[in-house]
């Protein structure tokens, strides 16, 4: 099985740049990331729990906006290809398969500026952004 089992993009304002640009979302066993496809900046979350989940359980109101996506994937739990629930906070990614509920927590672990957004280099660290997610 593909350790990259949800791979997509949602267009909105970069919580670092502000333009509005395709945020790429990668959730693997390991940990989940959003890379802005503007301006490289990436949020880099790792798993917590992996659980079977009443809908919405691990997902809290927050100050900021969140995503609420449905993607196409393969169920790491039941084996099944079809859709998942996924929410990206800023604090969190849950990615939850709606035929057996089994539910990925990822909690915020660390942020990051690219060199180069496109380049596959080491990054340094972020020590500042905008302030749209602490």
């Amino acid at each position: 099985m593909n350790d990259r089992f949800i791979s997509t993009n949602y267009r909105t304002d970069c919580y670092h740049c502000r333009q509005v640009a395709d945020q790429h979302i990668q959730a693997m066993p390991n940990r989940a990331d959003v890379t802005c496809e503007a301006c490289g900046a990436t949020r880099v979350f790792v798993p917590r729990m992996e659980d079977v989940d009443d809908a919405g359980k691990f997902a809290g109101p927050g100050p900021w906006p969140v995503w609420s996506l449905a993607v196409e994937a393969a169920c790491r739990n039941c084996g099944v290809s079809g859709l998942h629930d996924l929410t990206v906070s800023c604090r969190s990614i849950t990615v939850r398969c709606r035929n057996c509920r089994f539910t990925h927590l990822y909690r915020f672990d660390l942020e990051y500026m690219a060199d180069e957004p496109a380049a596959e280099r080491p990054a340094g660290v972020v020590t500042e952004h905008s302030g749209t997610c602490p």
